[in-house]
């Protein structure tokens, strides 16, 4: 059985911004979700890049 939609929640990904100028491959990316409503603009949340092994700004892409 399929879920109900939540009302104005979405699910963004989040991805690494200083990844792309480094040379180390992979990609660090995350998923949550997001109120569309309250927060127009787009996300960004410092998380943990493992590939870097370092805490880095991850931002909504689309």
């Amino acid at each position: 059985m399929a879920k109900k939609s939540k009302g104005n929640r979405v699910q963004v990904i989040l991805e690494c911004t200083e990844h792309k100028t480094s040379p180390v491959p992979g990609m660090s990316r995350y998923i949550t979700t997001k109120n569309k409503k309250n927060t127009t603009e787009r996300l960004e949340l410092k998380k943990y890049n493992p590939y870097l092994k370092k805490v880095t700004v991850h931002k909504e892409i689309k």
